[in-house]
Order: C-alpha cells, then structure tokens, then sequence
C-alpha cells in the first residue's frame, strides 16, 4: 500500500496533533496509508545525545523513509518565520538523497504551527518548501475549495495547514483547523494516488 511520510517536529505537541490529523486526512483516501515520523531536537553542546527511540510520538525518521514514501507532508513550528532548526539540520543531511534523485517527482504538503496569528507562518511554509523543490518534489498546497479557508478566524493558508497555538501555547487546535489538517492529507494523499497510477 503506497504511504504518505508525515514528517514533523514537534516541542509543544501542537504540531505533531497536526501529524495525527495530516494522517487521519491520508487515510480517508482509498489505498493510502500514512506513516508517522519525528526528527530528534538538537542541542548546541556537542556531548547532548538523543535517546535511540524518542520518549514519546512517532520514531525517528530515517532516510529510507523518504526514499519508500509516495509523498511527503512536511511539519515543523514557526521559529522567526522559519522552520525550527532541528527541521532544517535533518534536511540539511539529505545530500545522498538529492543525489540519486530519490524524491524527484513525489508529491510534497507543508504545515506549521506559531505562536500568534501574526507570527510568520506563510514564511514558514514557504521556507519549507525550498529544499523540497531543490529536491525534485511537486508542490500541493491546500485548495480555496475548502469552505475553511474562506472561515477561519485561527490558522489556514493555501500554502498548508496551520495552527495558532497561543503565547502560552494554550489554545487547542480549532475545529477549523482540524478540519483543513485532515483536508491537508486527504488532498495530498489524492494527488499522491493519482501520479502514482
């Protein structure tokens, strides 16, 4: 059964609810499955190790991952209006990859989480989505054809899903926005199908 990789970091769990719901929005298609996938925080003191297998959510992504996935749902927090640095080193490593052209060609969604309404969330989005295009990958956003998007009074973009998660990191995921998370992975998982047949 092809899978879609929903690739995310997450500190607060905001994002990686988003994952779950990215995921559920996967599933709904006939014939796609999602596979579920962290990447480790970093420190900058040099002797911080990461256990093998995280406390808690998803495993840890490896590069075999991506190279098996038929699309890619990529999530990270808004950190300044970019993806947070643990994101960033992850696909800073994926030379090999780009290389073989491993990833040319499949579909790629992004998605983001931030802190205030006005926090930098498209340039996150945006941001995510240059080393995906230098890798080959076809873009799918989130279509004004969801009825949320024109509604929402919380997170949506056409560029991906999005969620505001309050200063304190107090505001529960809308029903808004659950519901443009689960249009975000049943939109990507449809294209996914449709260029894989």
């Amino acid at each position: 059964m092809p899978e879609i990789l929903v690739l995310y970091y997450s500190r607060n769990g905001s994002v990686r609810q988003m994952a779950q719901l990215v995921g559920r929005g996967v599933e709904s298609v006939a014939g796609m499955s999602a596979r579920l996938r962290t990447v480790p925080a970093i420190s900058t003191v040099t002797e911080a190790v990461e256990p093998d297998i995280p406390e808690r959510g998803a495993p840890y992504v490896e590069h075999h991952d991506l190279e098996e996935c038929a699309g890619l749902a990529l999530g990270s927090p808004t950190r300044f209006g970019n993806m947070a640095a643990p994101m960033k080193y992850f696909l800073d490593g994926l030379g090999g990859l780009w290389l073989r052209g491993s990833m040319v060609g499949k579909p790629a969604s992004v998605f983001t989480a931030s802190s205030t309404m006005h926090g930098g969330q498209e340039t996150t989005l945006l941001s995510m989505m240059l080393p995906l295009m230098h890798h080959g990958m076809v873009m799918v956003g989130l279509p004004y054809t969801e009825p949320e998007l024109h509604s929402t009074r919380s997170g949506g973009t056409p560029y991906g899903a999005t969620h505001v998660a309050g200063v304190n990191n107090d505001q529960p995921v809308s029903e808004e926005e659950r519901r443009l998370c689960i249009a975000h992975g049943r939109h990507l998982a449809t294209i996914a199908s449709k260029l894989a047949a």
